[in-house]
């Protein structure tokens, strides 16, 4: 179906304001489309995982990703950030995508409203259509389609009764996420945008791997099919509409190692599913592993194709300079360019102040709320590494045994906590009002934004080894991701060995708790989460657990364990190796 372009009026201001800052940064090729009688160039706007982050809170990219150590990111910044890019001469017009990953692990302004605020300042800044990510289905298939279309939230109802959650203007797609019932998609795979007579069709991914990411009951309705093949096969029944420029908005992404507009070394999958992707698709927007890069890698075919990424949280913006030739429709690949943008914090857009003051009103006796201490810095992200323990991912394992360890609350001895549900660190330095030191309800949000529960279960020894090992699996269905952490509570230790083979890097006769030997055929209760106790992360050793008892709500219970242990230091590190 084609659906004509629409584009967010007003912000010029903002726009005039931050344009001369944005055309120092950008390479000239980008600052100055090239046009001609026979072609036609298009602007793409292009960023992925914003993961709700409203506010300007959010720490500078690396120095190897940007010397310039500039503050970036915040929604007020990224929305004038747009409006100067669009203002840029020599376009034919201006589409803005993203690469899924837009709500969902959200910080609390926009978590703590089930990501309403997201999807509104999405709307305001002119998003035109994105693919879905995994975290879109953090809350399930049918929430993700009350985020589509609108209405109020089935438990919580309608947080402002005059003016009900009215939707998504832009359109999310996901081709390759089918109903397991009728066999349609869940969402529309496609979309076709029309400039100024250039058609170009955009395919919409989700990452195959996406049933190990989140709660498996969320998703049991729908199946996950091969990114490549259905991106294939999509860009054969666009070019069957007479498209012939195809863009793939891919949730799935690689590794490299230089600068935001670099190309260095970039890993798996994304550069194995550009190798496999048909010729017909011109350029592919990628998101999920948080990076920035600009390449450009050979299709099947052996010719050049745009791959791109904009790191994260809307610290970046990628500026494509698509130029499609106007006899045959083609994009020209040769021609077309594309550079990442740092989003400044130097002009904000008035009208996305706007809708983070609204909900901070709302929010703001419970986000301010003082609920424990803290007097050192706890590390948690660890740069988006969540391959290795982190002090964080230790804090969280000690709470949830705190929760499951009292005779009527599952008697658990040990607890696990995956590093990757842990979202943020605990700084000195205040991140919102409060004083250093202190940690804050929205604070405590951040770091446990998933409404997990706990829950204990019985495994043996042997069964904890193997959750243990199944922390590295290099297989398809991990994508980029073939090492993910687990965090563990005081008293249990354990040594890792990574130059061994998988199955096999937990040394042996190293488990121990307390001190004394873990014993392989003997039974001991185990606290998690739901998430994990069900198989997520690819974790399937958890659901051999046997007498499962629930507990509380993860976040309460995090917030319980803050304010039972002020002062609160970064543990030592548990695990030998790892």
């Amino acid at each position: 179906m084609t659906i004509t372009t629409r584009r967010r009026v007003g912000a010029t201001v903002v726009a005039a304001a931050c344009a001369a800052t944005l055309a120092a940064q950008a390479p000239a090729s980008a600052d100055r489309p090239e046009a001609t009688k026979a072609t036609t160039t298009v602007q793409l706007l292009s960023f992925n995982d914003y993961h709700g982050h409203l506010e300007a809170t959010d720490p500078k990219l690396t120095p190897v990703e940007d010397p310039s150590q500039t503050p970036v990111g915040g929604a007020e910044y990224l929305s004038s950030t747009l409006g100067a890019l669009r203002q840029k001469s020599g376009y034919a017009g201006s589409l803005t995508v993203a690469a899924g990953d837009l709500i969902g692990g959200s910080p609390f302004l926009s978590g703590m409203f089930h990501d309403e605020p997201s999807v509104e300042s999405l709307n305001e800044m002119g998003l035109d259509v994105s693919s879905v990510g995994n975290h879109e289905f953090d809350e399930g298939t049918d929430e993700l389609l009350r985020m589509q279309a609108g209405g109020c939230h089935p438990t919580d109802g309608c947080y402002f009764p005059e003016a009900p959650y009215a939707g998504a203007d832009f359109q999310w797609l996901s081709a390759n996420v089918v109903r397991k019932d009728t066999g349609s998609t869940l969402l529309p795979g496609t979309s076709i945008k029309k400039i100024k007579g250039a058609k170009i069709g955009f395919i919409g991914m989700t990452l195959e791997a996406t049933p190990t990411l989140v709660s498996p009951a969320g998703v049991s309705s729908v199946d996950f099919l091969d990114e490549v093949q259905t991106a294939n096969a999509q860009a054969a029944q666009l070019k069957k509409q007479g498209v012939e420029a195809i863009v793939v908005l891919l949730h799935e992404g690689g590794y490299q190692s230089g600068n935001i507009n670099a190309c260095n070394g970039i890993s798996s999958p994304i550069a194995q599913i550009a190798a496999q992707m048909t010729p017909e698709v011109d350029q592919i927007v990628t998101g999920h592993t948080h990076q920035a890069y600009i390449c450009s890698l050979p299709d099947p075919a052996g010719n050049p194709r745009l791959v791109t990424s904009a790191h994260d949280y809307g610290r970046t913006v990628t500026e494509t300079s698509l130029v499609i030739d106007r006899r045959t429709g083609e994009v020209v690949r040769d021609r077309s360019t594309a550079v990442n943008h740092l989003v400044k914090q130097e002009t904000k857009d008035g009208a996305i102040t706007q809708i983070i003051d609204k909900w901070n009103t709302l929010a703001g006796p419970l986000k301010s709320q003082v609920v424990g201490t803290h007097t050192e810095d706890i590390l948690g992200d660890s740069g988006g590494n969540r391959g290795i323990e982190t002090p964080m991912a230790d804090v969280v394992a000690d709470a949830i045994l705190a929760g499951t360890d009292g005779a009527n609350e599952g008697g658990a001895q040990i607890a696990f906590m995956n590093v990757g549900g842990v979202r943020e660190d605990l700084p000195m330095a205040p991140k919102y009002s409060e004083a250093p030191g202190q940690i804050t309800y929205a604070e405590a949000f951040d770091v446990a934004p998933f409404n997990n529960l706990l829950v204990s279960v019985d495994l043996t020894g042997d069964q904890i080894r193997q959750v243990l090992e199944q922390q590295y699996q290099p297989v398809a269905a991990r994508g980029s991701r073939p090492m993910l952490a687990l965090g563990v509570s005081e008293g249990f230790t354990y040594d890792w060995d990574a130059s061994q083979p998988q199955g096999s890097r937990v040394v042996f006769g190293s488990m121990a708790l307390d001190g004394a030997p873990i014993e392989a055929t003997k039974t001991y209760r185990v606290g998690t989460l739901n998430f994990l106790a069900d198989g997520g992360d690819l974790f399937t050793a958890f659901t051999k657990g046997t007498n499962r008892a629930g507990g509380p709500e993860d976040l309460a219970n995090l917030v319980a364990y803050f304010e039972a242990n002020p002062g609160l230091t970064a543990p030592a590190s548990r695990i030998g190796g790892l």
